[in-house]
């Protein structure tokens, strides 16, 4: 008898990078041993949209490249929503804040709610759309995971104070780059971490942005440009 596969759920994840003379570095922290999904593995603050996170006001919104990027091959209206994700599961699991001064101008959503009493509105300007990968089957979870790049320059207070942080992550700290390959990875973060290094700092948008698809009868690497169209990676 077959095994049905889970469902495939949107999320967003962060990459944090800073740099500390002439070193850049990278935020990373251990996901638990008696995690469902890839325990034990070093890995970049994020997780699974939530959905009150369609309905967070953002105090600004995404560039308009990456939100057009964003919007190829997904749900209408969904960029937003990832923006805002994203911004949660960093505050989340590492107790750092993207975000503007300022009040909530209604309702506060529950997952928020230690975000907003910091005095905070989410700030979504500053990050940068740079990767795509879907989870491949036989993983007990699968996510369509964006990962989102932001410098740490961008983020609100002290990027080593991590006191507000869940327990979700563990270790949290700033790798050099250089070093991030030694810790135990899974093998789609190994892919974006090298996309990260051959990246210069304060470059602009990528000309695409790789997707790394994993259907049930195929994977393929294509690459998102924001013209309503998918180039298959070349």
């Amino acid at each position: 008898m077959s095994v049905k596969s889970p469902q495939i759920r949107d999320a967003a994840t962060v990459i944090a990078l800073r740099r500390d003379g002439a070193e850049r570095q990278v935020l990373m922290g251990q996901r638990g041993a008696q995690a469902a999904f890839m325990p034990r593995k070093f890995v970049f603050p994020g997780g699974a949209v939530d959905p009150g996170d369609a309905a967070v006001p953002l105090a600004a919104p995404l560039p308009g490249l990456c939100a057009a990027r964003l919007d190829e091959d997904s749900a209408p209206g969904l960029a937003p929503a990832l923006a805002a994700a994203a911004i949660r599961e960093l505050w989340e699991e590492s107790g750092l804040i993207i975000g503007r001064p300022g009040q909530w101008a209604g309702p506060v959503p529950e997952d928020w709610t230690e975000f907003a009493a910091r005095g905070f509105v989410p700030d979504a300007s500053a990050l940068q759309f740079v990767f795509r990968a879907i989870t491949p089957p036989g993983h007990p979870r699968r996510f369509d995971a964006r990962f989102f790049l932001i410098d740490a320059d961008r983020i609100a207070g002290d990027p080593t104070d991590f006191s507000a942080a869940s327990e979700e992550l563990s270790h949290l700290q700033w790798v050099p780059l250089p070093d991030a390959r030694r810790f135990d990875l899974p093998f789609i973060t190994e892919v974006v971490l090298a996309e990260v290094a051959a990246r210069a700092d304060g470059a602009p948008p990528p000309a695409s942005v790789p997707f790394f698809r994993n259907d049930d009868e195929e994977s393929l690497f294509l690459r998102l440009r924001g013209q309503g169209s998918l180039d298959q990676l070349k």
